[in-house]
């Protein structure tokens, strides 16, 4: 089999050859083709040939591309600083009054010029080694997360609590939605395999259970649906400990879940069953980037033993891989499924 072919036997449930591998390390890739974050950003021919370079070098089965997670926030408006050898960011919000949400102006967020250089990365990667590695086109953030960037995140915290602006909270997530969906329908016209999209300040670490299935579930399924229209897979990402909300995450329709660490491995094998595959959950600070070697084969072997007998399993870090990985310890993770 090749990368593709393990990740999409993983994806449907069939044994692979061997656990298949998805790397979530753009960070590391950019360290490692010694660039600047700013020249990464710029050139979508520069960001596929990092992710080239590292698969050359690590022998992985998927491919996913990220820039940051200010994309889309940009995309629709808000100001977001784009430092040189930074991931770029947002500190201040677009909507400084909920009550203004009907002034927010409806955008073709494939006009911004980093979701085109986005598409334009993607592009390349699929008609390079696309048929034979998988290609997750990452769409940045669900609508939940761009919500609390256009908001800022405690101000829509403090939003999702004032029942008298319950209409303009979900009004915001609504126009959140048509801008994520438009992402998606730009990426799959790419060639990738994949949709996906990061939803982490809807996990439990910030709100609870019940705000989720109300505030952010339901965007993520017309995400889903509509990613399902188009005949790809999709992936959804949070981070954090989402074991009490591992069956509304199934419940979403999601071909793939992308957990971390925090997340108990025996709650998700119960939650996902046969409905949805696992990508993750290795350490990617403690265990990938600051521990050793035997400390990665140790966590390597050790969730592999956790997931023997349920083949929709795809290896990866629980989120990002920071760029400061030593590369001898991607390697050993590696040569634990090879």
């Amino acid at each position: 089999m090749n990368g593709r072919e393990r990740i999409e036997a993983a994806l449907r449930g069939e044994q692979p050859d061997q656990t298949p591998v998805m790397l979530h390390n753009f960070l590391l890739a950019i360290t490692e083709s010694g660039i600047t974050h700013e020249q990464y950003r710029e050139s979508p021919r520069l960001m596929a040939d990092c992710h080239i370079r590292a698969l050359e070098k690590y022998g992985h089965d998927g491919i996913l591309l990220d820039i940051d997670t200010s994309v889309i926030a940009g995309a629709v408006g808000v100001p977001v600083d784009l430092p040189q050898n930074q991931p770029g960011r947002c500190h201040q919000p677009l909507l400084h009054e909920l009550e203004d949400v009907g002034l927010l102006q409806q955008v073709t967020v494939t006009d911004y010029k980093y979701v085109q250089n986005w598409l334009e990365a993607i592009r390349i990667l699929v008609n390079e080694v696309g048929n034979d590695i998988y290609i997750r086109g990452h769409c940045d953030q669900a609508p939940f997360s761009l919500a609390s960037m256009i908001r800022r995140p405690q101000e829509f915290l403090m939003d999702l609590m004032d029942e008298e602006m319950q209409d303009e909270v979900h009004a915001l997530l609504r126009y959140c939605t048509d801008a994520c969906k438009q992402f998606v329908d730009a990426m799959a016209e790419t060639g990738a395999r994949m949709i996906s999209h990061g939803d982490s300040p809807a996990g439990p670490d910030m709100i609870s259970p019940e705000m989720y299935r109300t505030y952010a579930l339901p965007y993520e399924q017309e995400i889903i649906q509509r990613t399902h229209q188009h005949g790809l897979d999709y992936l959804l990402h949070i981070c954090g400990k989402t074991d009490i909300i591992l069956t509304d995450m199934v419940a979403s329709g999601a071909d793939c879940l992308e957990l971390d660490y925090k997340t108990d491995v025996q709650k998700i094998r119960q939650a996902i069953s046969d409905r949805s595959a696992l990508c993750g959950t290795i350490d990617p600070s403690g265990v990938l980037c600051f521990g050793s070697e035997a400390d990665v084969i140790e966590e390597t072997e050790l969730l592999l033993q956790q997931m023997a007998g349920n083949s929709r399993f795809i290896l990866n870090a629980g989120c990002a891989i920071p760029a400061e990985t030593p590369s001898t310890n991607l390697h050993a993770m590696m040569h634990c499924v090879q």
